[in-house]
C-alpha cells in the first residue's frame, strides 16, 4: 500500500494524482493540449478518480479555473467524494480577489490550498510580501493549510523566509517563463536547485513535474524524487489515461516499490 504522512495535520498518501492533463495543460505543445482537454470529460475524470482510490492514492490536485475541472470537482465533494481535495487556486476567477478565491475553496471541501506560482514568482520578483501576507492571513484565518507553489528554488527560499505558510508546492523545473509569455522551459540542471530547496525548508513540500511534463521515464523520475525529497514530503503526478489506460495503477505500483526499495537494510 502506498505510504501516508501527517501533511500539516492531514494525512496524505506520498503520491498524490495531479490535474493538469485534465485542463489540457500538456506543456508541450497546442495539439497535445487540445487532445488531453477533449479526452477529459467529467465522467473520465470521474472515474480516473475512483480508479486511484482504488489503487491506494488518498488525495488529488486540482486548480479553480479550468471551468469543467472545478465544476467536476464540486459536484465530486458535493456528492459524497472520499478523496481529499488540495485547491491549487488563482484569483482570476474572481475578479482578481484571492480572498474569495480561498473562500469558495473552503466552502466546498477543500483540505489544503495553495496560491497558483505564477503569483508566488511575481511576488518574489517584485518583493511584494505585503500581498501575499495579506492572502495567508485571511487563508489562515479559515483554519485551512496554506502554501505556495513557484517554479523558481529562489522564490520558495524567499518565503521561506517569511515564515507565512505551512506548505510549499516546488516544481522540479523552473519554467515559470510560460507565465511570463516565454514559452515553456525544462532544463535538467533545475531539478537540483528544486531538492536543494526542499531539503532546507523545513516545512512540507509536494513536489510537482518531477517528470518534466512527461520528458522523464517515470521510474527515474519517482526514484530521483523520492531519493531527495525530505520523508514527509509528497510528490503530485498528472495522468492522461488516452495514452495509457493503467496509467494510474502503473504510477502506484512504481511508488510502491521504489519506497519498498529505500526501506531495504544495506548488506
Amino acid at each position: 500500500m502506498l505510504p501516508v504522512v501527517d501533511f500539516c495535520g492531514v494525512h496524505v498518501t506520498r503520491l498524490i494524482l495531479g490535474a493538469n492533463p485534465f485542463g489540457g495543460f500538456s506543456h508541450q505543445n497546442r495539439e497535445r493540449d487540445e487532445a488531453m482537454k477533449s479526452w477529459h470529460t467529467p465522467d473520465r475524470i470521474r472515474e480516473t478518480w475512483a480508479r486511484a482510490e482504488a489503487a491506494g492514492i488518498n488525495t488529488i490536485i486540482t486548480n479553480n479555473e479550468t471551468p469543467h475541472v472545478i465544476q467536476t470537482v464540486e459536484d465530486y465533494l458535493g456528492s459524497g467524494g472520499r478523496l481529499q481535495w488540495i485547491g491549487q487556486l488563482s484569483d482570476r476567477p474572481f475578479d482578481g480577489k484571492m480572498e474569495a478565491a480561498v473562500d469558495h475553496a473552503v466552502s466546498i471541501g477543500a483540505t489544503a490550498f495553495y496560491f497558483h506560482g505564477g503569483w508566488t514568482d511575481r511576488f518574489y520578483q517584485e518583493r511584494d510580501e505585503a500581498t501575499l501576507r495579506r492572502w495567508c492571513d485571511h487563508a489562515r484565518a479559515t483554519g485551512v493549510p496554506v502554501g505556495v507553489a513557484g517554479h523558481s528554488a529562489a522564490a520558495h527560499l524567499w518565503v521561506d523566509s517569511l515564515d507565512c505558510v505551512d506548505f510549499h508546492v516546488v516544481c522540479f523545473f523552473n519554467c515559470g517563463s510560460l507565465h511570463a509569455g516565454r514559452g515553456d522551459r525544462f532544463q535538467l540542471s533545475d531539478m537540483q536547485l528544486a531538492v536543494d530547496a526542499i531539503q532546507r525548508i523545513r516545512k512540507p513540500c509536494i513536489g510537482y513535474k518531477i517528470m518534466g511534463a512527461g520528458r522523464i521515464d517515470p521510474r527515474m523520475a519517482f526514484e530521483y524524487a523520492f531519493d531527495h525529497i525530505k520523508p514527509g514530503d509528497v510528490v503530485n503526478v498528472g495522468v492522461h489515461r488516452g495514452d495509457k489506460d493503467g496509467m494510474v495503477e502503473e504510477n502506484v505500483a512504481l511508488v510502491e516499490q521504489v519506497l519498498e526499495a529505500r526501506l531495504e537494510p544495506v548488506a
